[in-house]
């Protein structure tokens, strides 16, 4: 069964280079094995997931090199849970991607460039899941970035160049400063595997692992997009197309909150920090909710309670019980689930109706009945309306606070109500704006394009700024604070009434899996529980990994 352990990350690579070695020919086979693959870590991860529960975690030394030497990877119960929830949901979004007609467009490039670099993304995300030092844990955060910033600026136009720009200076940043603290962990314990690491740390001088500590908190506090370190994320996501803006939304920050809590209950179990991260999960919390109930378009509406609900996964980090944990991390399954869905309903509005800007949307409940319960159940989802998997896992959060009973896990359980509250109403809002009311003066037919590169601001400058359309024959200006949409490839996608099957069914089975954590809520919360108990107790971790 250890065998299978590194699986996950090798199939993905492997496919990448066959296709890459097969070109722009072969469209319908690239596009089915592509989903083969995908679909064959989605058993896998299940494979190891129920493994590690049986039988405790699953290590493998590859090359049969022992720490610290050699690259170890592990598989408990937190990394099964996380590859089965990532593995199916990049499942489905390569589905509605298929639909969206991005791949199709790979034969007007030289190298087909979008499933070879989500193949890489994936392989990336695996990586970090399942990284047994902090080496490896860097090479998959780099992979990711690499995967990534080729699929934030697919198309080459200018916004997206922008938005991309911005997102890779600040992950180099990111990673400059991890590299910095694995030298340092390094020089101060002589290796750098995770559980050698549990043991040595213990040794070295407080100030010197606070310090460790703190470090390697600001990098994984920036790729969660943790308050004040958010900035970054509305202006760069929203400006992708929409499978990778759902997979970046719904995936890539909670790999920066699966970093924080395998090395906080890992390599610095205490609360040395735990008062400073409360501090960041309220501001978090606070921050982000505000910034959604100020915005008028529904992908940064979107990007901002990200930023908030981030903040709920920070406080049961900060709080580091069982219950706290537990809470944490059916929340990331949770979490991940519903804000992919809720992109992908995002992308399915804007793909119909040309625009996400609610101040042009309306009437979608009764011209598109099944967009609006698309939209609905992951949005009560999201607020946490019982007895949906969102409540489940802000009331373990909540009650793990006032077992507590410090000042400040009273304030975050304060504050996790308010925040629940707001995004109730902010989903209120964009139900009203977007499919409650009568459509406004003005919409978009069917046939008006959506996406192309003549709608770059580079060129096509009439040199009002206000009176530049938002698509090629839309004719309408663009609101302030709307996002424009970008080509990709130079290519124009138009607007339709009559959306793709692959898009409307990989939307609906994301529902159906957001709704399935409520079904299985029982087992579910068992199984978290458990894995916070190993993951308080580091002596399984250690064990399977050093043999003793």
């Amino acid at each position: 069964m250890n065998a299978l352990v590194p699986l996950p990350v090798v199939l993905p690579l492997c496919v990448t280079g066959l296709k890459l070695a097969i070109g722009p020919r072969l469209h319908r086979f690239q596009r089915f094995i592509s989903i083969a693959v995908l679909g064959a870590v989605l058993v896998l991860s299940v494979v190891l997931m129920v493994a590690a529960d049986r039988h405790g975690p699953l290590s493998v030394h590859l090359g049969d090199f022992a720490p610290p030497v050699g690259i170890t990877l592990v598989a408990d119960r937190l990394a099964g849970l996380m590859l089965t929830v990532s593995s199916a949901v990049t499942l489905l979004v390569l589905v509605y991607s298929l639909g969206q007609g991005m791949a199709d467009r790979d034969d007007q490039a030289p190298v087909g460039v979008f499933h070879p670099a989500y193949l890489i993304l994936v392989a990336g995300v695996s990586c970090t899941f399942l990284a047994g030092d902090l080496v490896n844990l860097y090479v998959g955060f780099e992979i990711m970035l690499v995967a990534s910033f080729v699929l934030l600026t697919i198309g080459g136009t200018a916004t997206r160049i922008r938005a991309g720009s911005t997102y890779v200076i600040i992950s180099l940043f990111s990673s400059v400063l991890f590299l910095v603290a694995i030298a340092m962990t390094y020089a101060v314990a002589g290796t750098v595997n995770f559980a050698q690491l549990a043991q040595r740390l213990q040794e070295v001088p407080l100030g010197v692992r606070t310090l460790l500590e703190a470090m390697l908190l600001t990098v994984f506090a920036i790729k969660a997009a943790v308050f004040p370190l958010a900035a970054w994320l509305p202006d760069s996501y929203p400006t992708a197309p929409a499978p990778v803006t759902a997979v970046f939304a719904g995936l890539l920050t909670k790999v920066g909150v699966y970093s924080m809590l395998r090395t906080q209950t890992l390599l610095f179990p205490g609360h040395r920090l735990g008062d400073l991260l409360m501090l960041a999960a309220l501001a978090s919390m606070a921050v982000g909710i505000l910034g959604a109930v100020a915005q008028t378009d529904l992908k940064r509406v979107l990007s901002f309670t990200l930023i908030s609900h981030i903040g709920y996964m920070v406080f049961g980090i900060a709080l580091a019980g069982r219950g706290s944990i537990g809470g944490a991390i059916v929340y990331v399954a949770h979490h991940i689930t519903v804000q992919t869905t809720l992109f992908l309903v995002a992308g399915l509005i804007e793909r119909r109706d040309g625009t996400t800007e609610l101040t042009r949307l309306g009437g979608l409940a009764k011209t598109a009945p099944l967009l609006a319960v698309l939209f609905f159940v992951p949005a009560m989802n999201l607020a946490g309306i019982p007895p949906l998997s969102g409540f489940i896992g802000k009331l373990g959060l909540m009650r793990a606070g006032v077992a507590d009973g410090g000042g400040w896990a009273w304030a975050l359980v304060a504050g996790s109500a308010a925040t629940s509250l707001l995004t109730l109403y902010v989903m209120a809002k964009v139900w009203n704006l977007a499919f409650w009311r009568d459509a406004p003066p003005g919409a978009e037919e069917e046939g008006v394009v959506l996406e192309s590169a003549e709608d770059d601001d580079t060129g096509g400058d009439t040199g009002d700024e206000e009176e530049r359309p938002t698509g090629s024959g839309s004719g309408l200006p663009v609101p302030a604070g709307a996002v424009v949409s970008a080509g990709f490839l130079g290519q124009s996608i138009t607007t339709t009434k009559h959306l793709p099957w692959p898009m409307l069914v990989a939307t609906g089975a994301a529902v159906a899996l957001g709704l399935s954590y409520t079904v299985l809520g029982g087992p579910l919360t068992t199984f978290t529980q458990a894995a916070a108990t190993e993951l308080l107790a580091r002596t399984p971790y250690i064990e399977a990994v050093l043999g003793r």
